[in-house]
């Protein structure tokens, strides 16, 4: 039994089982979550009976195991870590003057098999569980010794590809007795699963939706994207501007500038037709160089022109400054190793 895989009425069903009171669940959570403790032995106001009992169980707190890290010059650290079965999954620590923020992964691998990601090049292992997704959050809070203030569901794998698993984590990132992350704080990604979008937006969470849009046109995005053979992007956009008006949250659009693909007048054209008008916002993203796939990045004045034209329609736009690059930890380059 894993603890981080678990809830609060998970934990006090368990422990109630041993037949110990229900307040126990909420001391144990508090060492596990709030003091970043994965031995039992060090949990003191739980009695040594019931240290013994869980560990005699083989109860453990983490999934996960550091076997390695990188760490750029601006302070951006890529980890790997060591799943049970001998898998391997990367997550990014991006410090910031005011926010510490980790984007996780949520599965090994990906089956979208996006033509600009490391990741989809080494095709699909598994769902992480949700205990899998939330101890790369706590595993890098403990190394760095600091509260983790956000988090990005951006690494490997397809979130609402595995949306069981990725949302019980953001309850227990979110939860009192979890992380106690606010839910404004909390980003998930996705290529654009149509009835995980609609079913999303029903679940009453606060959370920031981002699409990974990067083509303005169906048979560009279905060359970067296959997903979008199956949900089109006209269904693709009306589900996140249905989100938005549902949820009252600004839909990020995240576009992948890469010369001579996507970033001509055309392009930006169909851009500002679907970002005009509706509760979202651009965030144009350098392309990070990934072995065996010949794309440059735009030139700066071409990502300058876009910026400044969308600006002019009254779009909320950014350019996203990237981190990590030159240790792999930057969008699109996450691919379960670690050069060390």
């Amino acid at each position: 039994m894993v603890i981080t895989d678990l809830d609060l009425n998970e934990v006090e069903a368990f422990l109630l089982e041993l037949g110990e009171p229900r307040y126990r669940a909420r001391q144990l959570l508090d060492w596990v979550y709030k003091k970043g403790t994965d031995d039992f032995k060090a949990m003191s106001n739980l009695h040594v009976e019931l240290q013994r009992n869980l560990e005699g169980r083989g109860w453990r707190v983490s999934p996960l195991t550091v076997a390695g890290t990188r760490e750029a010059r601006d302070g951006t650290k890529k980890y790997l870590f060591r799943l049970p079965d001998g898998l391997y999954v990367e997550a990014v620590y991006i410090p910031e003057e005011k926010r510490k923020t980790v984007c996780f992964s949520t599965q090994v691998g990906c089956a979208v098999g996006c033509l600009f990601c490391a990741t989809g090049q080494q095709g699909f292992k598994r769902n992480l569980t949700a205990g899998e997704i939330v101890d790369q959050v706590r595993k890098i809070g403990q190394d760095r010794q600091t509260r983790i203030s956000h988090v990005v569901a951006m690494g490997q794998g397809e979130p609402l590809a595995n949306y069981d698993g990725t949302l019980k984590a953001i309850r227990l990132l979110n939860a009192d007795y979890g992380l106690k992350m606010a839910a404004r704080h909390i980003t998930l990604s996705t290529s654009g699963i149509v009835p995980a979008i609609y079913r999303l937006a029903g679940e009453e969470l606060q959370i920031n939706l981002a699409l990974s849009l990067h083509a303005t046109d169906d048979q560009l995005r279905s060359r970067l994207i296959p997903l979008n053979r199956t949900y089109p992007l006209a269904e693709v956009m009306k589900a996140c501007r249905d989100y938005a008006d549902q949820t009252k949250r600004r839909v990020t659009l995240e576009y992948i500038m890469i010369e001579g693909l996507n970033d001509g007048e055309a392009d930006l054209g169909r851009l500002v037709k679907l970002t005009k008008g509706w509760l979202c916002h651009v965030n144009l993203i350098p392309y990070n160089p990934v072995p065996t796939v010949p794309f440059r990045p735009s030139p700066p004045r071409v990502r300058q022109r876009f910026l400044r034209t969308l600006e002019a329609h009254k779009v909320a736009v950014s350019i996203r400054q990237e981190r990590g690059a030159e240790v792999e930890a930057a969008c699109g380059q996450l691919r379960q190793q670690l050069k060390l």
